[in-house]
């Protein structure tokens, strides 16, 4: 327990630490659906920081893999058809929502964005009524 403790204090500080650096360096909110989205955006210079943003993501990933692999072990009881629609459903909410939980809940609530606020409460609360809905009126 202690372990997971600390192990959510690191996650969250360097996702602060990150948020901070994208924020100061180069003047942009960490909204990591919009930077997926902005992928191959042709404005000159737009979309190579991005690239690095997401490369810097997944070779990190590698990295930890390399030494606490038990991080990415997954148990999840549901067929791909499901996860599949709900990473679709996740997408379609980044873009009703013009962001997701990293530059809303992260970034636009720590600038006190009235905007970010009500995005990152109605997040909240539309993923807690489909899972409740999901498990208890469809069993899933």
């Amino acid at each position: 327990m202690q372990e997971n403790i600390m192990m959510a204090l690191a996650g969250g500080a360097t996702i602060g630490i990150a948020t901070s650096l994208l924020l100061v360096l180069n003047g942009r909110v960490t909204g990591v659906s919009n930077i997926l989205n902005g992928l191959l955006d042709r404005t000159p210079y737009e979309s190579e920081w991005k690239w690095f943003f997401v490369l810097g993501m997944f070779f990190a990933g590698l990295i930890l893999n390399q030494f606490r692999p038990e991080f990415f072990e997954v148990n999840i009881n549901r067929s791909s058809i499901m996860i599949l629609i709900a990473g679709l459903l996740v997408g379609f909410g980044t873009l009703m929502g013009s962001g997701c939980t990293s530059g809303h809940g992260i970034c636009g609530i720590a600038r006190l964005s009235p905007r970010s606020i009500v995005a990152t409460i109605c997040f909240i609360v539309a993923g807690m009524l489909m899972a409740n809905f999901l498990r208890w009126i469809v069993g899933l």
